[in-house]
């Protein structure tokens, strides 16, 4: 080819490359000015990365979903998300995986650890395992909680932005709608939901469905004020707009929910942890203390040790459950456990046992009956008559069942212990060197030929055992007193393993532990009876709220207001559905019977307040001193939840820093000193002696 041809091909490729960046710059400019760069700019927006949370946390659910036990969990989870976002699947699903993942990223780290930890100590393993299962349940619904105290933050903002946009429609439904259709916050779904009710055929009837599942009461007072300004209008008062002045007082209440609720969180953040801590240290105290007090290995090693540590392990669980029911109690979650099928339920189908827990539950009209039943009615329970029986027996039989296999256990471990221990005549401090430890294990090895020899023959004699000594070669060569010291350390030891056997005062002490059990689903009920008796204060406050924003709403009556009473009351809801059950029967009669029933002064003389609203003047007049002495009755409100806290947290701490005490002083510093004092003694009286 000539250099000629060449040139020309090279010329033409530049020439034909210049033309092709000029066409590149005059399509480029002209795309930038045409529709085509609205059309990227739009893709770009609906563009998901190559990893997507989104997505992952999707799969996630369909997966958890799937898998039996973290199933109940997801489905837990589920249940209550599925109120905050309304008829909204796909965030459900979100929230739900999102919750359980982080769960399992801390719990999966933590039995890891545990087994690890307990490697050589299988009952504690088993113990913090099961313990663990607990802690999910925590986790899960501390970030639930969460949710629920983001939404009634959010509900302060909504709630103001209401405020503006009733002034601009005047209108209670358009207001409502405008600030949900602005606002991307969680509360905008129930802002729909309520817009949905008020414009509904029947309003009255979807509106008492809503109640089933609004997340808090707040959202319920603001969807009933709104339905009844709606159904009967608004007024003037003092100026303002009443509903208005509703919403605020709504809003106020918040203000105190949520301050109330920080102060809770902040005084029992640490105390479950707290409270949990001891079972985690048990191990690692034992082996410091048996590494450097090598006198105390017989205590730690032995039954002593076992049952201090089995002691610590049922106080901490104590412990743990009650922390969580005085920080959870009087919270305004809605609790889902109603919708659940448990395994309660499961079994009390079955008819065998059906019939045995018949012969537990009291009949119905008995004193008992009445007692229980108003037990569970007292702490909110959700678990029917037939389900806490079902708990009582169950802990009754499956604690005589673990008291048994516990005490076999310890004779066990006595045993074993008798033939894994080194020898050695004296007591040490620290570790014994590696030449004593052989010399050590040398001795324990010889003593288990004899022990093998004579175990579980009770009537043993010294001169038996001392002739079986001489017969070893070890012994060969020793004389008479090294022979003594044997038979009589030998003698010891088969006194020991040979009196290791179950007692008929274990299988007494096992049935002890049953009642105990028994008893304890009960226990738990009182317990939590009378932390809700510290709200009641908290609670006839609330009752002063909503009778505050209804009184001046016309057409409303005592009827209107027993109903709202007994919407949002908790601790005091049996005695007002009764009198809304009476109240046509004759309304002053109905409302005298609840006075009777009723011991607290503050909730009484509301009840004569609406006695004295039905017959002989309005309510508005009944009721005048909540509205003069509104300020006086908001600080009372602040200085009482103040108190409560204040209590709460005094009895949290009691209940939580127990099981550190008892560790420390039980498991550490006691042994420690007795041991220490016994062993000294023994000391200076061989010293002595020689």
């Amino acid at each position: 080819m000539s250099n000629n041809i060449i040139f020309f091909l090279m010329g033409g490729s530049a020439a034909l490359f210049v033309v092709i960046i000029l066409i590149y710059v005059i399509l480029s400019k002209k795309m930038q000015k045409s529709e085509y760069r609205k059309i990227q700019q739009l893709q770009q927006g609906t563009k998901g990365s190559n990893f997507s949370t989104e997505v992952l946390f999707q799969k996630l659910y369909l997966s958890y979903i799937k898998i039996p036990f973290i199933r109940r969990y997801a489905l837990k989870i589920r249940r209550r998300l599925e109120i905050i976002n309304i008829d909204d699947e796909y965030n459900t699903r979100k929230g739900t995986a999102k919750i359980l993942t982080k769960a399992l990223v801390i719990i999966i780290p933590v039995i890891i650890f545990t087994i690890m930890l307990t490697s050589s100590n299988y009952l504690l393993m088993c113990i913090l395992l099961i313990f663990e299962v607990f802690m999910v349940d925590t986790l899960i619904d501390g970030s639930v909680d969460k949710m629920d105290n983001k939404i009634l933050k959010e509900q302060i903002d909504f709630f103001s932005e209401i405020r503006h946009a009733y002034h601009e429609f005047n209108m209670v439904e358009e207001a409502i709608y405008q600030v949900s259709q602005d606002d991307e916050m969680s509360v905008s779904r129930q802002g729909e939901k309520i817009y949905e009710i008020l414009i509904s055929n029947d309003p009255e009837t979807e509106l008492e469905k809503y109640y089933d599942i609004a997340p808090n009461s707040f959202l319920k007072e603001f969807a009933g004020v709104s339905y009844l300004t709606k159904e009967f209008g608004d007024r003037k008062v003092d100026g303002a707009s009443l509903y208005l002045k509703n919403v605020n007082n709504i809003t106020q209440e918040m203000q105190l929910e949520i301050l109330k609720r920080d102060k809770l969180n902040y005084v029992f953040q640490s105390l479950s942890v707290i409270s949990i801590a001891p079972v985690l240290l048990l191990e690692p105290l034992k082996n410091w203390a048996v590494s450097n007090f090598t006198f105390t290995a017989s205590w730690y090693q032995g039954k002593p040790g076992m049952i201090v540590q089995i002691l610590i392990l049922i106080l901490t669980f104590a412990s743990y459950v009650l922390v969580r029911k005085l920080k959870d109690n009087g919270s305004t979650g809605v609790n889902v456990k109603n919708t659940e099928n448990p395994w309660q339920a499961k079994l009390y189908k079955k008819p065998p046992i059906k019939k045995v827990v018949d012969l537990f539950i009291p009949k119905k009209g008995t004193k008992e009956y009445r007692k229980v039943q108003q037990y569970l009615k007292d702490a909110a329970s959700h678990l029917k008559m037939e389900w806490l029986y079902m708990n009582r027996i169950t802990m009754a039989i499956v604690t005589c069942i673990v008291s048994i296999i516990l005490f076999s256990q310890m004779h066990a471990l006595a045993i074993d212990y008798i033939y894994t221990e080194p020898t050695t005549d004296y007591d040490i401090m620290g570790e014994l060197s590696e030449k004593d430890a052989k010399k050590a294990m040398e001795l324990t090895e010889q003593d288990n030929k004899i022990l093998d020899q004579f175990k579980g023959k009770t009537k043993t004699t010294s001169a038996e055992i001392e002739r079986a000594v001489r017969r070893l070669k070890y012994y060969q060569e020793a004389d008479d007193a090294d022979i003594k010291k044997a038979v009589e350390r030998i003698e010891g030891k088969l006194e020991i393993i040979n009196s290791e056997y179950m007692q008929w005062f274990e299988l007494l002490l096992a049935l002890v532990f049953a009642v105990v059990a028994y008893m304890a689903p009960i226990w738990l009920l009182i317990f939590q009876v009378k932390m809700r008796q510290l709200e009641m204060e908290d609670e006839v406050m609330q009752f002063q709220t909503i009778i505050l924003m209804l009184m001046r709403i016309e057409r409303v009556n005592v009827e209107i207001i027993l109903e709202w009473l007994e919407r949002y009351s908790n601790i005091f809801k049996a005695p007002i559905t009764k009198c809304v059950n009476n109240y046509e029967a004759g309304a002053w009669e109905a409302l005298e019977a609840m006075k009777e029933e009723v011991s607290y002064v503050q909730l009484i003389r509301i009840i004569e307040s609406l006695q004295a609203a039905v017959e002989k003047i309005p309510i508005t007049d009944a009721f005048d001193e909540l509205d003069s002495e509104r300020d006086y009755y908001q600080e009372k409100r602040k200085e009482s939840n103040e108190r409560l806290i204040k209590r709460k947290g005094m009895i949290g701490k009691a209940i939580g820093f127990a099981p550190m005490v008892c560790m420390f002083v039980g498991y550490l510093i006691v042994p420690l000193v007795f041991i220490g004092l016994t062993s000294m003694s023994t000391s200076f009286t061989n010293m002595t002696a020689q």
